[in-house]
């Protein structure tokens, strides 16, 4: 599956630090890659309603990640996948009367134009779930000779006591995994499953559904399944960050971790991620904007209205991505003022004579690789971005307080293009 078109990312003087994240299965904060390659796994998006709001302060959130890493002088990996067929995307075809897979190309068409549109460096891959159907197949395949799926009524379930280890990636006690899989699409109350909480590996042909064919007969697989045999296949069977949203911890990350663990690792050896990262939740008024609520934002609608993409960008990286924050006019003001008032910085005379005339006073304007060192330090440390953005403020205010800007001012709007992704 084609990716989107990388924009141009100045190169920067130095190397920024190594990144710390906050690890999810670990409660503590981690360095995120040790080595000097650094592989990122990020969930992608079931494409029927792209691209809202969620959805692009997640990705904006794993961008940081990735420039950061970048600035460090690691090599990168990034693998992003697109579940390109599942229960929510068949039923809104349905729904709406469409072919499935007409609707799944063109959300996917949009999510593709709005990545590029607010600078959203691509993945090295973006790898469909159909397209990946042979990964997933042999995937399963392993699964089976080690024991560990079992046939209900044709449709193939793993079973999580195949894991010693299950349970360690979202530390959730039994009552709150069995809440979380009945609302986060399993089916905890299907009579005949071994244990409540074994999830679908490959869901039987069902009438009307596209199906493909397998060991288990004509199906479709599982959405866990899918991104466990996409990630091992192209990352290797461990790998530096598994990213997504925090309500994919349950079932989806902690079942994806386990099918891996199986099918690749051991119970003693580190298989799948190192390293769990989530973002959180982007609300509209009050209420967490998401697909059944009906309450979205969307960043192509922000678009055809006129709103400049790295204002709304600014506007996301506003918030810290591990907080659930809301989205609201006044914020998307803030985030256009922002945008003028570094904007106007950037355009500011950029000469030393004022300063060794008298006339503005020596040290007024912080020099640029001072700036460039104190966003590298935010953006390290849990990826900082709205520290990271206090940093360029006081840089903005400074000039326009001066009335002039350093020479090394080139170094602060390079910086703020590179590290943040913001085009002044």
């Amino acid at each position: 599956m084609e990716s989107w078109p990388a924009p141009t990312v100045p190169a920067l003087i130095g190397a920024g630090p190594a990144v710390r994240l906050f690890d999810t299965a670990g409660g503590a904060m981690a360095v995120a890659a040790t080595g000097q390659e650094a592989k990122l796994y990020a969930c992608g998006i079931t494409p029927y309603d792209a691209t809202h709001l969620g959805h692009a302060a997640t990705y904006v959130a794993w961008d940081l990640l990735v420039r950061a890493w970048r600035d460090a002088e690691l090599h990168v990996r990034y693998i992003q996948n697109v579940t390109d067929v599942d229960d929510p995307l068949l039923e809104r075809a349905a729904r709406d009367g469409r072919d499935w897979r007409a609707l799944a190309d063109e959300q996917i068409d949009v999510y593709r134009t709005d990545m590029a549109a607010l600078r959203v460096l691509p993945p090295d891959h973006l790898v469909g779930a159909v397209e990946a159907l042979p990964l997933i197949r042999a995937f399963s395949g392993v699964l089976v000779d080690r024991g560990a799926l079992y046939d209900l009524d044709g449709d193939v379930y793993f079973c999580r006591s195949a894991d010693p280890r299950f349970g360690s990636v979202s530390g959730l006690g039994p009552q709150q995994m069995l809440a979380l899989a009945a609302e986060r699409g399993g089916d905890p109350a299907r009579p005949g499953k071994k244990d409540p909480l074994d999830p679908l590996v490959w869901l039987a042909k069902r009438p009307g559904e596209p199906s493909w064919g397998s060991r288990f007969g004509p199906g479709r697989p599982g959405w866990h399944v899918e991104c466990a045999a996409i990630a091992t296949d192209y990352l290797g069977p461990t790998f530096d960050v598994q990213a997504g949203g925090c309500d994919l911890i349950f079932p989806h990350h902690e079942f994806s971790a386990s099918h891996a663990r199986v099918a690749v690792g051991g119970v003693d050896a580190v298989a799948f991620a190192r390293r769990y990262v989530h973002a959180g939740m982007v609300r509209l008024d009050g209420e967490k904007m998401s697909k059944s609520l009906g309450n979205l934002v969307f960043v192509s609608r922000l678009r055809e209205a006129g709103t400049e993409p790295m204002a709304i960008r600014l506007a996301i990286l506003a918030h810290h991505y591990r907080g659930d924050w809301d989205w609201t006019p006044d914020g998307l003001v803030a985030a256009q003022d922002r945008l003028a008032l570094w904007r106007t910085a950037a355009m500011a005379p950029r000469t030393e004579a004022a300063v060794r005339s008298g006339a503005v006073p020596s040290g007024a304007v912080p020099p640029g690789d001072v700036v460039l060192a104190a966003v590298r330090e935010r953006l390290a440390d849990d990826l900082d971005a709205p520290g990271a953005l206090s940093v360029v403020d006081s840089w903005a205010r400074a000039v326009l307080a001066a009335g002039v800007a350093a020479e090394s001012a080139r170094l602060v709007v390079d910086a703020v293009d590179a590290l943040l992704g913001v085009a002044l």
